[in-house]
């Protein structure tokens, strides 16, 4: 039971290029939406944000206009991703007392962790801290990350794949690319287009990776399905049906991107640490992890056994939930804090 006057509800945000998970201190999870965010052109103000902001992208009317105000886990529109954070954290039940730990990508510059923190602190939170992905990764897959031994863990998001050797509370040795989920829909569209002379919308894209996408052969999870879009030749609307073969081969280039990646961040691994690595194997969270057969095609590249956390869409917000009992500790090293 909190007592009255008692400090406020902590927050724990993993800022996502797809979606944006909330976990609140003594409840867990407790918002999961889209990072999108519809702003009215006349008013300047917010329109709607996360799914309801969703459904409207590519579906607008003239005065209303949705988007996603992160790339490559990078703040693109620094005005917008304040609004949609004042938004989330309000309905997380974070007050104005808020302290709130945010996870961002291992690979950002110090001006765009900065960015980061001042649009924290400008949607209302009292204390803002930062938390690399890999890190709470490794924390909300439960990796022994403060024990004298290496973990790998691999994230696979939206917008980047975050990727590190932990050990003794730190990361050894970190990777991040500007590969992700997104890219995997933008193959699709590619291939639609090329193939099929068909232009569809991401979102459809991403339905169909979901639908039968899969990293190996057999591993989809339909053979076939159909997608409607404008035909670029004719210009009128079309339907076709694609087979899951030709999603698997449009995946190829942006999962060897990453298994590339991977294979990197293991050379430049200490002995040691790789030792224990070839032992403990790889753990797989994010979105991508969720694709059909990728767990087996990284085990398969790499020689190392893979395991993917049961429940990858909410690992790095788990893990730096888990932080936030170490909030003032993590206060004292980050360089630049600001009151």
């Amino acid at each position: 039971m909190r007592v009255p006057g008692a400090r406020r509800a902590d927050l724990a945000v993993d800022l996502g290029t797809a979606n944006t998970v909330v976990f609140r201190r003594g409840d867990g999870i407790v918002l999961f939406e889209p990072s999108v965010v519809a702003i009215d052109d006349q008013t300047g103000r917010v329109y709607a944000v996360g799914d309801e902001a969703r459904r409207m992208l590519g579906r607008t009317p003239a005065t209303i206009t949705a988007s996603r105000p992160l790339r490559h886990g990078v703040i693109t529109d620094f005005d917008t991703t304040e609004q949609m954070l004042r938004q989330f954290i309000r309905r997380a039940g974070g007050g104005s007392r808020a302290g709130v730990i945010v996870c961002t990508p291992s690979g950002l510059t110090q001006v765009e962790r900065n960015a980061v923190v001042e649009a924290t602190h400008a949607a209302g939170a009292r204390r803002a801290e930062l938390i690399d992905e890999p890190m709470a990764a490794a924390i909300g897959a439960g990796l022994p990350v403060a024990e004298p031994v290496g973990s790998f863990v691999v994230d696979v998001g939206g917008g980047t794949t975050e990727m590190a050797v932990t050990a003794l509370g730190g990361m050894a040795v970190s990777g991040s690319i500007q590969v992700g989920g997104y890219d995997l829909d933008d193959a699709i569209v590619r291939l639609l287009q090329n193939q099929f002379k068909l232009l569809v919308g991401q979102e459809q894209a991403e339905e169909v990776k979901i639908e039968i996408g899969s990293a190996l052969e057999g591993r989809e999870r339909a053979g076939a399905g159909e997608i409607a879009g404008r035909d670029l030749t004719t210009g009128m609307l079309r339907r076709i049906a694609v087979h899951a073969d030709e999603v698997r081969r449009a995946l190829e280039r942006p999962l060897a991107q990453i298994i590339d990646a991977v294979k990197d961040l293991l050379e430049r691994t200490p002995p040691q640490l790789a030792s224990d690595i070839a032992t403990r194997g790889v753990t797989l969270v994010g979105g991508g992890a969720l694709l059909p057969g990728f767990d087996e095609l990284l085990g398969r590249e790499t020689g190392l056994a893979v395991a993917r956390d049961p429940e990858p869409l909410t690992t790095v917000a788990r893990g730096a939930g888990a932080a936030l009992e170490e909030l003032d500790t993590l206060r004292s090293r980050r360089p630049g804090r600001r009151e």
